[in-house]
């Protein structure tokens, strides 16, 4: 990128301005989107946002997934592995934290994407979140019916308009039930945020209710027959450590959803202190939640015996309660429609901030006057959503959510990174504050001219040249100017090494996961690089530590948030488990989520590259962004 120096003021032009290109953090003085846009309703709170946060997170996968991860990996041990996988979790959780209350815009990673790394990269974590809320909404739409029918008395309980139906000839399953949800939701997310998030929380509340069922009269019904599934033969850890740590890497997706929070922040009354403790909170009571019913289920049954499908409504039936399976069927039916509500929420909002940026038509961006919720985009998403339930049976593509939130996940533990220690030092104004830019390139170069003058007069002005320059202000001067320029030199050469080294991390990071999960390669070939990898990591951690975090940092974005700790430890251990579970999704998914972001990078090379808001932009640094527009004002009035 280009650089044009005026005195003080360095305009960065030219160049390679697209996939590297950085927006401004919306400011409540510098937003310049926010007099053209109208703008989200300020509603939501603390317990707002944990409802959200638990009802996008706690689904039907805790029914379901303990029985198969018991039966194949962990064993009674299950619970370890949500521990481990909670920790796992949190390492994001924390992350998102930071930047959710130092950037508290629409757009979730997306956003802090584009403002730490750059357009490109936002622009694929954008296109990746739209694949995950669409395909994740459809997905657990496509969950209710059956369930549902369940609670209703059996498979085929569910009226005829609303039962599944078998095309013939084209051999696809229609899902009524499953569409009509999907628009149930969708004009629900349009009346309002705070009404819709109030319903949610009284879904979830269900939820929560059946789950706390579970665990009070499992754990009466395992003290009375002794818990024989912790009575085996095999033991605690009948797989060992490594079948904790497998079972850890599957049920991690049972905590994705907490980045929905995130992507709510500019409804949120006081993001810098309730978007951190909504995260938070949500995302320690599911753990909670978690690993109780985990510790009674497999309690009740030995783990070989539980059912793959229904385990928790079967334990209880095995043991003479089949009346509890009501509630756990109420509650599966209440974990997928709060489920459905917040793969639904988010997306609209990622649209409408893509929309913003001249990304994607503006159709998107706008919010409706009355509601101020972005209708046009919660319609677009509800419709998508519901023609894929109705007609689609998206199982094989559920591993695609997956990688859009593991590469957000990733995203946002690298920008953590950028932002303690190459923040950007240069922002984007609009083209319009061209003629502030100008008075003050301009008053910059004269200071420094006069500057220049007075240095020659006082060296010139005496009667020897060493008399007069010892202790006069020519040296002070001197002197100043080279103390300034040696900082501003050891700067550059500080956060030079420290871009450097979080691009090396993170190469050491992708070949370390890589060979360690390719077990096609030869154990010799794997293990060097695996240990080449490993060797890169550590570097880049052990420089990391030393080097000084940029201090910068204490003034990006809006201040007094949370701030992450263990930096760098934490983002760096939060991008390895990312990657090593992105390397472990599989070959098909891969193949399918390649697709969709070949479309992506299409898309953006011929709409979102040429009609980005930020293709006009003067890049200036950021400490005199607040003078240029202050002097805007002046030049104005």
């Amino acid at each position: 990128m280009g650089e044009v120096s005026g005195g003080g003021v360095k305009i960065v032009v030219g160049g390679f301005r697209g996939l590297g290109r950085r927006k401004l953090v919306d400011q409540a003085g510098g937003d310049v989107s926010s007099s053209r846009h109208t703008q989200l309703a300020k509603a939501l709170s603390v317990p707002h946002l944990i409802s959200i946060g638990i009802g996008s997170t706690i689904g039907a996968g805790v029914y379901i997934l303990v029985g198969t991860v018991a039966r194949e990996h962990s064993g009674p041990a299950l619970t370890f592995s949500f521990l481990i996988a909670g920790i796992a979790a949190a390492l994001s959780a924390l992350c998102y934290a930071e930047l959710a209350s130092r950037c508290p815009s629409a757009g979730s990673a997306y956003h802090y994407a584009y403002i730490c790394v750059g357009e490109g990269v936002a622009w694929l974590i954008g296109w990746g979140l739209i694949l995950e809320y669409t395909i994740g909404g459809s997905a657990v739409a496509r969950g209710v019916s059956p369930n549902l029918a369940m609670l209703f008395g059996g498979p085929d309980s569910l009226p005829g308009f609303l039962s599944r139906h078998n095309i013939p000839g084209l051999d696809i399953v229609v899902d009524p039930c499953a569409a009509v949800l999907v628009f149930v939701v969708m004009g629900l997310l349009c009346v309002g945020i705070k009404e819709s998030t109030m319903v949610q929380g009284v879904v979830t509340c269900i939820n929560i209710c059946a789950m706390i069922f579970v665990i009070i009269a499992g754990g009466y019904i395992g003290c009375k027959t002794g818990w024989p599934g912790y009575e085996l033969p095999s033991g605690y850890f009948p797989f060992g450590a490594d079948g904790v740590l497998a079972g850890a890497s599957t049920v991690f997706f049972a905590y994705i959803g907490f980045d929905s929070v995130a992507s709510t922040a500019e409804e949120v009354k006081n993001p810098q202190r309730d978007l951190p403790m909504g995260i938070g909170f949500s995302l320690s009571i599911c753990c909670t939640l978690y690993m109780l019913v985990s510790a009674v289920i497999v309690g009740l049954v030995p783990y070989y015996d539980m059912d793959p499908d229904t385990p928790i409504s079967s334990a209880f039936s095995s043991l003479g309660f089949k009346w509890a399976a009501y509630i756990i069927n109420l509650g599966a039916c209440t974990a997928l429609c709060s489920t459905l509500m917040g793969s639904l929420l988010p997306q609209p909002r990622i649209l409408m901030a893509m929309a913003r940026d001249g990304l994607l038509p503006s159709l998107f961006s706008d919010v409706n006057n009355r509601t101020q919720v972005p209708i046009k985009s919660t319609i677009v998403t509800g419709f998508l959503s519901g023609m894929l339930a109705f007609f689609m049976e998206v199982d094989q593509l559920a591993g695609m959510v997956s990688v859009g939130t593991l590469l957000a996940f990733t995203i946002v533990a690298v920008s953590v990174l950028i932002l303690r220690y190459v923040p950007p030092d240069v922002v984007p104004l609009p083209s319009s504050l061209q003629g502030a830019i100008d008075i003050i390139t301009l008053r910059d170069s004269n200071e420094s001219s006069s500057t220049d003058n007075k240095v020659q007069v006082a060296a010139s002005g005496g009667k020897s040249p060493s008399a007069v320059i010892k202790g006069t202000v020519h040296d002070k001067l001197l002197e100043k100017v080279s103390d300034q320029s040696r900082l501003v030199v050891n700067e550059e050469k500080r956060r030079k090494v420290a871009g450097w080294t979080i691009m090396a991390t993170c190469l050491g990071i992708l070949l370390l996961t890589g060979a360690a999960s390719t077990v096609q390669l030869q154990s010799m070939l794997r293990y060097t690089l695996s240990a080449f990898g490993l060797a890169i990591l550590l570097s880049g951690l052990a420089t990391l530590t030393c080097l000084d975090q940029d201090n910068a940092r204490h003034n990006f974005g809006h201040t007094g948030g949370f701030i992450c700790p263990f930096v760098p430890l934490l983002p760096i251990a939060s991008i390895l488990i990312n990657v090593y579970l992105l390397f472990n999704l599989g070959g098909p998914t891969w193949a399918r989520v390649s697709v969709w972001l070949l479309v992506g990078t299409f898309v953006y090379l011929f709409y979102g590259r040429t009609h980005s808001s930020l293709r006009d932009a003067v890049y200036v640094p950021v400490a005199r962004v607040d003078e240029i527009y202050e002097t805007s004002v002046n030049y104005v009035a």
